[in-house]
């Protein structure tokens, strides 16, 4: 498993527990991709700073108007009224807010966007790096949801919560020093209200942040539940299990609706209680201003002003109270993408190994080929006392020693859930051995680079993955720098030219998502064709037949005559005909080696393998018996 636990899967985190506290240091890390672009921070902190200091300038020059007609009507040494620089100060508050608020919009859009865009990155080349054991417990859903919603939410948290924060904290601070400059008795009086605000909003943030962290929750399962919907929907159909998943289905949108409407009445009856709050400190500045102001203690123009700021003295406090919210009901979704972004594979090259690596990059002339990820040669592989557990109170292989050679067809075969797969993933470092080692040419392949050892593996699976694209593109994908004379005498080794010739368009052919437009037959021939064109020094045939009709499975055949040599080939198989002509077959049961030789050899036994062999046979006239005109 990687350095983060399985709760960032299983969506199980104590909402309560969480509620109560809120991570800065998970959000300074998070904020690391803002810093990644400082003049955009930087220009969109200057355009909410002069956003708020002109909005502060506004009830400043309607005092300085007020109380200078006020004068002008009160007083009669006054004999002239010149409002033209408060005129031109309006205009200028008024040109600079528009040039800012155009300048936050775009600055804030650019941030939002860079933010985004790296995070995706990010987490989608980790999770090119990351072992199978990650995969093992995280659906493709849960995966999705991270890089998509939960990746959309955060950035725009992170850049307009940014402008917000230096907006708010300019107003407020702004506000207050104005406020006190002109009358610090009555400022004490409005600020007054904010311990109580601050009371209000912790309790009211920590239910609203129960019931956001269920919506997000159940919108992960959601999006799981869609993937598994769609991937599945033949099986649903041939079940007839439309009913069934549409009530699982409703049970799910019936729990993010629940949740929802909680989450929106909380919020609901939080806002308008700060809407409250605010009024009462206007209504409290009113009271007491207006009794100042018929005592002679302050002017028309500072009630006013006053005024003003006591109404949007509030609304930094209730945008930076959402935003601080909007964080913490985000905190579970900032948790599971950072877990994505850092976390670390299973299996990874060691410090030594990196340091190897190292060295020869500064040193090209003495940089190994076969270190650097091309081919090279690899004579033998020796499994030594190797044991294998996905979980330690079962194990998978148990004490497993065997010897493959270059030039050599090994073919592993025994029952379903033996460890046939699993052997051939610790040969190819897709797991690693909880005992035991596994050598090649003599040396631990922990000790090795693993890019180098699984860029000289080919393999071709029972159920043959082709990615949407052309037949082409798809062949090309064993060897990206292929010539397409390449290509096409690689599909000709597999058999597979005649059959893509055939196509409309071809090696142009569009194949659809995930080969939508092909048969299993098919998509078989194109993943033998691109194995070929990668020329591995591993070659692993997982059930590559088993699938397939009898036509597809001849080609294939024919085919492998020209690829087996000169390399280890590893072939696992349920159909035991396909195998008779291997060098060695090794019968793997309850995790165990049984029997290890030639077809002949264990045919002779009359051991396990010749028990599957006879019935296999048997099996098999009789279907042609039945298959046969009467």
């Amino acid at each position: 498993m990687s350095h983060f636990d399985d709760e960032n899967y299983s969506d199980g985190f104590d909402d309560e527990a969480l509620a109560k506290r809120f991570d800065a240091t998970l959000w300074r890390r998070l904020f690391a991709y803002a810093r990644r672009y400082p003049t955009e921070l930087k220009w969109l902190g200057v355009f909410a700073f002069l956003t708020a200091l002109m909005e502060i300038f506004y009830p400043l020059l309607t005092r300085g108007v007020i109380d200078s007609v006020d004068t002008y009507l009160n007083d009669d040494a006054v004999t002239t009224l010149d409002l033209a620089h408060y005129i031109a100060g309006y205009i200028a508050c008024t040109i600079v807010i528009a040039v800012c608020i155009g300048g936050f919009i775009w600055m804030g859009g650019k941030v939002r966007t860079h933010i985004s865009h790296d995070i995706r990155r990010d987490g989608f080349e980790n999770l090119q790096r990351l072992s199978f054991s990650f995969y093992d417990h995280r659906p493709v859903g849960w995966l999705m949801a991270r890089m998509t919603s939960d990746c959309e939410r955060l950035s725009n948290i992170l850049a307009w919560g940014f402008l917000d924060l230096i907006w708010g904290l300019t107003m407020m601070t702004g506000i207050s020093i104005a406020m006190l400059v002109m009358n610090w008795k009555l400022a004490l009086a409005v600020l007054a209200i904010l311990p109580v605000l601050w009371w209000i909003s912790t309790g009211f943030q920590r239910r609203i942040l129960g019931s956001a962290r269920q919506v997000r929750a159940t919108n992960s399962r959601i999006t799981g539940s869609y993937n598994e919907a769609i991937m599945g929907v033949l099986t649903s159909k041939a079940f007839v299990r439309e009913e069934a998943n549409q009530q699982e289905f409703g049970g799910l949108t019936g729990t993010m609706h629940d949740a929802s409407v909680r989450n929106l009445t909380q919020a609901a009856i939080y806002v308008p209680i700060v809407v409250t709050l605010a009024s009462l400190a206007t209504g409290l500045a009113l009271a007491i201003g207006g009794m100042d102001l018929l005592a002679g203690a302050i002017t028309a123009g500072t009630l006013v002003a006053f005024m003003a700021y006591t109404r949007h003295f509030f609304e930094p406090v209730e945008q930076l109270g959402h935003w601080f919210a909007e964080m913490q009901m985000a905190q579970a979704s900032a948790e599971r993408i950072l877990s994505l972004v850092h976390a670390v594979p299973d299996i990874r090259d060691s410090e030594d190994v990196l340091r190897a690596q190292a060295a020869q990059q500064g040193a090209p002339s003495r940089r190994s080929v076969a270190e650097d990820g091309g081919q090279a040669r690899i004579d033998r592989i020796e499994l030594k006392h190797v044991s294998f557990a996905y979980d330690p109170e079962h194990p998978v292989l148990d004490d497993i020693n065997l010897t493959l050679r270059r030039g050599e067809t090994l073919a592993i075969v025994g029952p379903t859930g033996g460890g046939k797969s699993t052997l051939v993933n610790l040969i190819c470092r897709f797991y690693e051995p909880t005992s035991g080692q596994v050598l090649i040419d003599g040396v631990d392949y922990r000790n090795r680079g693993l890019h180098w050892l699984q860029s000289n593996i080919g393999m071709v699976l029972q159920s043959a993955h082709v990615f949407s694209g052309s037949v082409m593109e798809n062949i090309r994908y064993g060897r990206l720098q292929a010539s397409d004379a390449e290509v096409l005498r690689a599909a000709e080794l597999a058999g597979a030219r005649p059959l893509i010739e055939r196509f409309e368009h071809g090696f142009d052919t569009e194949v659809g998502e995930g080969g939508s437009r092909l048969s299993a037959g098919q998509k078989q021939l194109i993943s033998f064709a691109r194995a070929i064109l990668k020329d591995p020094q591993i070659l692993v045939m997982d059930e590559a037949t088993s699938s397939v009709d009898t036509e597809t499975e001849q080609l294939i055949q024919a085919g492998m005559h020209h690829v087996l040599a000169d390399r280890v080939c590893l072939v696992i198989a349920h159909r035991l005909s396909t195998i008779r002509n291997a060098d060695r077959i090794c019968v793997i049961d309850g995790g165990r080696i049984t029997e290890l030789g030639t077809h002949e050899a264990l045919m002779k036994q009359q051991g396990h393998y010749y028990a599957l062999y006879r019935q296999q046979s048997l099996q098999g006239a009789t279907a042609r018996l039945d298959a046969a005109p009467a």
